[in-house]
């Protein structure tokens, strides 16, 4: 069955609602909500230190490979910037940036007041050509729990984590990459996420289309699943996951954090690098 596009790659029948920053997307299909790519458009908030990690929009600069008739040139896009020696928010070199979006009124609306079970989140991500990957470092991903306990799944949290999920992506040295997961700590997530291998993909644009879904499990069962696709290939899918163990844990949205590291300089940026973020989409899928 067909696909709505690599930033979506899901049929579109499935689909509950859905929005996306991409006009090339929108304009495709009706169904789509188009929402301008601003912070107030796509909810986001719980900004990490605006003044030294600033998001800015942009018109990013052109991909070496030619987009094809398929693709989108995007207009606006939110640039990260890592400075030469920097590693993560905390660290005395700050880069990249970090913030929370819940979407527009109409996704939150289905996802924290009617509790959606399966979400769907994308976007574009382009590096500067001649990037170096070095160690590794943080991408966006979907998280969620137990009300604010939501925001506190990260930096290597290991209390009440049974009240929150963050599910980023971690790329690794020459261009691998990996799931970031913070679970429920048990015996079920840790076998089920160790049988996880690393994916590896190379794009000679250093472009990527970035898509993560997840399903809830039903409380007191390990049914949840989570799957990631690259350009619209599923390169990690696992199921047999505990996301909760609480009806009150929900998916919130998306964790929208990038940054080199790891904590020590070895992880850090050798030189000043950009990033360019676009196309951010979400759907709720039906039930």
């Amino acid at each position: 069955m067909a696909v709505v596009s690599a930033v979506l790659p899901i049929p579109l029948n499935t689909i509950q609602y859905a929005f996306t920053t991409s006009q090339l997307l929108s304009s495709r299909h009706s169904e789509i909500s188009h929402t301008p790519l601003k912070d107030s458009a796509l909810g986001v908030h719980k900004v990490s230190d605006p003044k030294h990690l600033p998001h800015n929009l942009v018109k990013p600069p052109a991909p070496i490979a030619p987009p094809s008739e398929d693709e989108e040139l995007p207009e606006e896009a939110w640039e990260a910037i890592y400075p030469a020696g920097s590693i993560n928010p905390s660290a005395p070199i700050k880069g990249g940036f970090g913030f929370y979006l819940s979407g527009p009124q109409a996704f939150k609306e289905q996802v924290n007041d009617k509790g959606a079970q399966e979400v769907v989140v994308g976007y574009e991500v382009m590096f500067q050509e001649g990037w170096e990957w070095v160690k590794g470092g943080k991408l966006p991903g979907i998280f969620g729990g137990i009300g604010d306990f939501a925001y506190k799944c990260t930096g290597g949290r290991s209390t009440e984590r049974c009240k929150c999920f963050n599910l980023r992506l971690m790329w690794r040295a020459d261009g691998a990459g990996e799931l970031y997961a913070y679970l429920p700590m048990n015996d079920t997530n840790t076998a089920r996420l160790l049988a996880v291998p690393p994916f590896s993909h190379q794009n000679p644009d250093f472009g990527f289309t970035i898509a993560i879904r997840a399903k809830m499990n039903d409380v007191g069962s390990a049914n949840g699943e989570v799957e990631l696709w690259v350009d619209g290939k599923s390169v990690i899918s696992v199921d047999g996951l505990i996301l909760r163990e609480d009806a009150e844990s929900q998916i919130k949205g998306m964790h929208f954090q990038t940054f080199f590291g790891g904590h020590s300089t070895d992880w850090a940026s050798p030189k000043d690098q950009r990033a360019w973020f676009a196309s951010v989409s979400g759907a709720v899928l039906r039930r």
